[in-house]
């Protein structure tokens, strides 16, 4: 039984982890009446929905084809981190002469053993998304190709399924853009890239999205000589422009060479398996030569092989429409996940998932616009944003107060030599609803949860304020921002009349 992510090496983490999520000697289960739910897809959106709908008491069938768990645990959030703490290791030793420590052999990185303890920690996660746990969860688990021949009936490795519900979760993949000569060389993507044992001396990764930078950042501080090309100007596109500023200082300063702006790439085989790369980046023409190649933008549906078209489910480049309940074209299947989110992102997928449960086992009525997503991007330092950003307010007419706080004026962040970031917090024009944020920081995507927490719970700005935030710590800076918003308060007159009570009770 073969998987379409191929794990290498070989070796006993990699073994260990396929036998937990796609074990070679599995057998599947045989049918046995109508199932409450059957979901396709068993990544984050498909063993949420299959685990609390099994939970509930309903009967459930989940299919995978590949391996569980699916980018996040395989190819995405898992490695990609453990490789982060390792880079994150190395630059703490590089700057810690600035804190006065030395360190006299500076740092020597073992890739070979980096990687390794990728695999060894992945493998040791991954019970929690085996195969056998979900069977003793009494999950019927499929593993095969599964795809719709009607409107009610899901077909696997022979058998067919009937459902009442159906839940389409079968995620995204790594695309190829139309880069000229692409498709003459070899590249990797973040499906390929985890499996290298070899660090290679001169790397390529075209797009500064989130992936981009925080591989490009990592391996420059692993000793790689890192190309990081973007076709807009600057690196993450999404992010707040200060933000993104902040971080590409940072990733600069830790050796990569951005060439943003990037125009006329072309790409072609070179000599001894290098890929040779020519741009033009501000007007100056570059034709570097490296090593491996990492493609790093651009996803596409898996939308192929699912019979969405026999199931009455529509579907185009984007992936499966749905409405804010999350019903497909067919009101008895529902999606969840990358297949039909913009939001691409593992914890979006879970609450997804949750409004699934609801609204397809229990005729609910929760809406996918209700949630309140954050995301964090993990370079040194993070950006974590939740809500609508300042450009998006401006384009939606939507009147925004801003208030920011520098690290730089935050007494944990100056003894930690850490002042490069900020937090800063929009609210509706007039008032103390908050309405977005933006935190830039070492550990931004942990301060990030206390404003998704207040907006998801209609706390204001002035609730947060009035929050006793221990000292001395860097979320101190998002009660200083509160703090700010109630300085506002103090009008002239307001203050003058504190001033004739004050005087008069003296």
């Amino acid at each position: 039984m073969s998987t379409l992510i191929q794990l290498q090496p070989q070796d006993e983490h990699n073994l260990k982890l396929e036998a937990n999520v796609h074990p070679r000697d599995w057998t599947n289960p045989t049918p046995s009446g109508r199932y409450n739910l059957v979901v396709i897809g068993a990544g984050t959106a498909g063993l949420v929905a299959a685990a609390g709908a099994a939970g509930l008491g309903a009967k459930v069938a989940l299919i995978e084809r590949d391996l569980m768990g699916g980018d996040c645990l395989n190819v995405g959030c898992v490695p990609s981190k453990a490789l982060i703490s390792a880079a994150r290791a190395v630059r703490s030793v590089r700057y810690a002469n600035e804190l006065g420590v030395q360190v006299p052999d500076g740092t020597k990185v073992d890739f070979t053993r980096v990687m390794q303890r990728m695999r060894q920690l992945r493998a040791e996660i991954s019970p929690n998304d085996s195969a056998s746990r979900f069977r003793d969860l009494g999950i019927d688990v499929y593993l095969g190709q599964g795809a719709f021949v009607g409107p009610h009936t899901v077909e696997v490795d022979g058998q067919r399924l009937e459902f009442k519900k159906g839940v389409i979760a079968t995620g995204a993949r790594a695309s190829a853009p139309p880069i000229p000569g692409l498709d003459q060389v070899e590249y990797l993507t973040n499906e390929s890239i985890f499996s290298l044992t070899e660090l290679p001396q001169r790397l390529g990764i075209i797009g500064a999205g989130p992936i981009g930078c925080e591989l490009a950042q990592s391996f420059a501080l692993f000793g790689s000589k890192v190309f990081l090309i973007e076709s807009a100007h600057g690196i993450l596109p999404r992010e707040d422009p200060d933000a993104a500023e902040i971080v590409e200082a940072s990733i600069l300063r830790d050796g990569v060479k951005l060439l943003c702006c990037g125009r006329k790439t072309e790409l072609k085989p070179g000599e001894n398996g290098k890929v040779r790369m020519t741009l033009e980046s501000h007007d100056k023409m570059y034709d570097e030569a490296v090593d491996k190649l990492l493609v790093a933008v651009g996803r596409a549906p898996n939308v192929e092989n699912l019979g969405l078209e026999v199931a009455g489910v529509e579907f185009d480049k984007r992936g499966v429409k749905v409405n804010d309940r999350l019903q497909t074209t067919n009101p008895n299947i529902f999606a969840a996940g990358d297949i039909c989110s913009p939001y691409k992102f593992t914890h979006a997928a879970d609450f997804m998932a949750r409004i699934v449960i609801q609204n397809a086992l229990f005729k609910g009525r929760a809406k996918a616009s209700s949630l309140t997503i954050p995301w964090s991007t993990y370079t040194s330092p993070e950006i974590a944003h939740v809500g609508l950003s300042l450009q998006e307010a401006k384009s939606q007419g939507i009147a925004i107060q801003t208030y920011t706080q520098e690290l730089k004026e935050v007494d944990r962040a100056i003894l930690e030599g850490e002042t490069d970031g900020y937090v800063k917090v929009h609210v509706k024009d007039g008032s103390d609803e908050i309405l977005g944020a933006t935190i830039v920081a070492p550990n931004a995507g942990d301060l990030i949860s206390e404003i998704t927490l207040a907006m998801t719970n209609g706390l204001s700005l002035k609730k947060i304020a009035s929050t006793i935030h221990p000292y001395p710590t860097q979320a101190e800076a998002i009660r200083r921002v509160g703090d700010q918003f109630n300085r506002t308060r103090l009008t002239p007159l307001v203050k003058s009349l504190f001033e004739k009570w004050l005087r008069w009770t003296r």
